[in-house]
């Protein structure tokens, strides 16, 4: 894993995010004590030190207090945690084995908003995702458990720590391996640098999925668990925009976009439809291809 973060700071997660203001492109504009790597006892400090090093964050002692946000190993996993008497519980990334029962149950499966949003109940054939923002990877899991082949990408490089961490475990569970072998890939960099490398045919993906960081809601008890925490490390996505119209030209199929309920749309154009749920909307953009 620490190999695969460290390749990631060599420049392919250069395109900028917005974080206080600013433009957030490497770990290094990260406000001063913002974040440090640790562990939860020092027997584990030999296994942060090397993401320490890769990350050029600071390795600091257990349970310090001296930075907003500790990049914590623990004896089972990574974990994204706040310090400070208010703090809320870890940000991780899990892949739960009991969401392969979860498929079959009424409302789940291919009827569920997402995989209908993908186009999933009409397809016949295995869909090729791309997961441009996959942040902690739970829309693109639940899009392996149902047959689609897809491809994460993340450019923060802490989130990417996070998820290469999830990934490795659930390799290591007798259920989830073939489906992670199988169905769910990752690639480092940043999905609109990727996007604008001029693709050739072959590599165009038939759906690309966006969830870009949006701006936080009003009523705080409607903030998703860790978002507050994610939002505070990788900031908001000034790019959202120019992504949605790289994606545009590169999807063979469709543009599927995951916004809150009553957001704005995130481009100003219209969506050919919407799928609307309690909390999010999924906004569809069909290619000509699928018009005609």
């Amino acid at each position: 894993m620490v190999e695969r973060v460290a390749a990631a700071l060599s420049g392919r997660y250069g395109a900028a995010r917005a974080i206080s203001g600013g433009l957030l492109n490497t770990i290094a504009d990260l406000p001063p004590g913002a974040i440090a790597v640790t562990a939860t006892e020092p027997s584990l400090m030999p296994l942060a030190k090397p993401l320490a090093i890769a990350l050029h964050l600071p390795l600091v002692a257990p349970k310090s207090m001296d930075v907003a946000f500790l990049l914590t190993r623990t004896p089972d996993r990574w974990e994204l945690r706040e310090t400070g008497p208010k703090a809320d519980g870890p940000v991780y990334v899990f892949f739960d084995p009991e969401a392969l029962k979860d498929r079959h149950r009424p409302g789940q499966g291919r009827k569920r908003d997402l995989a209908v949003a993908m186009g999933m109940r009409r397809c016949k054939t295995v869909l090729n995702i791309l997961d441009a923002t996959a942040g902690l990877g739970r829309d693109a899991f639940a899009l392996a458990l149902l047959g689609c082949k897809v491809t994460m990408m993340e450019r923060s490089p802490i989130i990417a720590a996070l998820l290469e961490d999830g990934l490795e475990r659930a390799r290591q569970h007798p259920l989830l391996a073939p489906i992670v072998q199988e169905n769910l890939f990752y690639s480092q960099g940043d999905s609109l640098h990727w996007l604008n490398s001029g693709l050739d045919d072959a590599a165009r993906p038939d759906v690309i999925y966006l969830d870009p960081m949006h701006p936080p809601r009003t009523k705080s008890a409607l903030v998703r668990k860790g978002m507050r925490r994610l939002r505070a490390i990788v900031g908001e996505d000034a790019d959202a925009q120019d992504l949605f119209l790289a994606a545009r030209r590169c999807a063979r199929q469709r543009v599927v976009v995951k916004r809150p309920r009553r957001a704005e749309p995130l481009a100003q154009q219209r969506p050919s439809y919407e799928i609307v749920g309690r909390t999010v909307r999924y906004e569809v953009y069909l290619t000509d291809s699928l018009k005609t």
